[in-house]
């Protein structure tokens, strides 16, 4: 088949969106023949990573608007305005494109978000949307909790995601989609109140068979007492503070246990003021951020994750910790609830602070107390990323459902790949 994709971030060897895009790219490309529109900038990278491992059924469309227009991207905050006019100038360039080509069908992959419209759903052709997220929001109950500056964020959020739903185009992306995509189930939830016909929900994140291996040769950790850790950036919607809260009532009864804290960011004075006022010095250590390599090797020496994270769509830690034979303790929302099971970590409900710190320490206790169970979650974290989150099998995946689409997209069966248990 002939396939355009719509990856306005794409860049190898990289993670979150960039990562996704370029993924995407060399799985497809396995089965089908893959012409891709991707933002110039990305080109430099892209034909340096093609020198040592080509894809041979790829090929680049290098598209950007004119150098007037540039101003609308000044730094993040005119990221969105000008992705909105890239792509309704990618439309214009797929649709003289697919004069030349014929394409069988379109496929939008980045931006991974539900609110923002892609305007391939207007070519003559099966439009697939996703995955996409955005969908996922902080309990309400959480939000007394957030910073002033969290406050703030989280009500610009609420009113961004609801303008970008009332956009006719984003309304008519989701009504043209064949077949979409939702990280996970609150965004199918939203995708659907769009008027999406056929809903499914993928991850968006996946590790390459590559990865998996090299974490797979991680041992475990045999000695020493319970010594968790937390990796991203730190931001109130991840919930960090949330873990300090755990540890320190998990701490009482274990006084030799450790956290590690890697990752930097806004939060970091108010995170380490609060483990100072929770009596934790000696306990937490926060190593800032480090280089991936560096922070693997912190995971190495960890028991597990801690990702209590509020809104996360994707969670690539997780899956880097499972795969490494780390179980992982999350909320029981977003992207990491989807992809941690009974078999390989443990989800706690998100009903309100209080309850989810005093079940986060819970969780942290059984880990603590039982070596058993820690040994049979590391065998399932494993068994799960290998399973549903490795990229080769997302790419077959997505092939088979390509074959059904120009047949009989009415009739297709959209089968959930990686379904929240």
């Amino acid at each position: 088949m002939r396939v355009l994709l719509s990856a306005y971030a794409c860049e190898p060897d990289m993670g979150s969106e960039p990562g996704v895009g370029w993924n995407w790219v060399r799985q497809i490309s396995r089965f089908h023949e893959v012409w891709v529109i991707t933002r110039a900038n990305n080109r430099q990278p892209i034909e340096k990573a093609l020198a040592k491992n080509p894809v041979p059924r790829a090929h680049w469309v290098y598209f950007d608007l004119p150098r007037w227009a540039s101003f609308w991207k000044i730094g993040q905050r005119g990221v969105r305005a000008y992705y909105h006019l890239w792509q309704l100038g990618a439309y214009f360039a797929a649709r003289k494109l697919h004069r030349e080509v014929r394409f069988d069908l379109c496929h939008h992959v980045t931006f991974v978000n539900y609110w923002m419209p892609s305007f391939l759903a207007l070519m003559p052709v099966p439009f697939v949307w996703g995955p996409v997220g955005g969908g996922e929001s902080a309990p309400r109950t959480f939000w007394r909790s957030f910073c002033f500056r969290g406050k703030v964020y989280e009500v610009l959020r609420h009113l961004a995601r609801s303008l970008g739903q009332l956009g006719p185009f984003v309304r008519l992306t989701a009504r043209q989609a064949a077949l979409a995509f939702a990280t996970t189930q609150e965004t199918q939830r939203r995708l659907n109140g769009l008027g999406c016909r056929r809903v499914s929900v993928l991850s968006e994140a996946g590790l390459r068979s590559e990865e998996i291996n090299d974490l797979g040769r991680i041992p475990p950790r045999r000695r020493g007492p319970l010594r968790v850790l937390t990796l991203g950036r730190l931001l109130h919607w991840k919930g960090f503070d949330l873990g300090l809260r755990a540890f320190a009532l998990f701490k009482q009864r274990f006084p030799s246990s450790e956290y590690w804290i890697v990752g930097d960011g806004p939060e970091r004075s108010r995170l380490q003021k609060l483990a100072g006022t929770l009596g934790l010095a000696d306990g937490v250590t926060f190593w800032g951020a480090l280089p991936r390599p560096a922070a693997l090797e912190r995971l190495a020496e960890c028991d597990g994750l801690l990702h209590p994270s509020l809104h996360d769509s994707g969670g690539w830690v997780c899956l880097e910790a499972m795969a490494a034979g780390r179980p992982v303790i999350c909320l029981d929302l977003g992207g990491p609830a989807l992809q941690v099971t009974e078999e390989s970590g443990i989800k706690v409900p998100a009903l309100s602070p209080e309850q989810a710190v005093r079940d986060l320490a819970d969780a942290l206790q059984k880990l603590a107390s039982d070596p058993e169970l820690r040994g049979r979650l590391s065998y399932g974290a494993r068994k799960r990323v290998e399973e549903h989150f490795n990229w080769d099998k997302k790419g077959l995946f997505m092939a088979k459902l390509y074959e059904e689409l120009p047949t009989g997209q009415e009739g297709m069966s959209a089968t959930v790949f990686a379904q929240r248990s």
